[in-house]
């Protein structure tokens, strides 16, 4: 196998989890179910911050399936399997891992 540096995909991982975890507690607020007080906010205003709260959940939802993504690849580091497909066993290119330290099957069984 090329040789490939474990920590550096380590260390990009960890960011991008980082900035997804800030990411998810900055649009917490956004995500809270939308009140019901016809005195200030229209039928319509109430329609969109609905359909603004349902964007937002179906990101959050995107967030943590990233996240989930991310940790099973820093597991696959620790284990030392990361790098090789877990279709079939054969190298990931270094090419497809910098595009995606998360990806786990190579080009061929994606």
């Amino acid at each position: 196998m090329t040789t490939i540096d474990f920590t550096h995909f380590a260390s990009v991982i960890r960011a991008e989890m980082g900035q997804l975890k800030v990411l998810s507690e900055t649009a917490k607020e956004s995500r809270a179910p939308v009140g019901l007080d016809q005195q200030s906010v229209g039928r319509l205003s109430r329609m969109d911050a609905i359909q603004q709260q349902s964007m937002e959940l179906a990101t959050e939802d995107r967030r943590q399936q990233r996240l989930t993504a991310l940790a099973a690849a820093l597991l696959r580091i620790k284990a030392g399997d990361y790098g090789y497909c877990l279709k079939c066993d054969d190298e990931i290119s270094a090419g497809r891992l910098a595009a995606d330290p998360a990806v786990s099957l190579c080009i061929g069984c994606a």
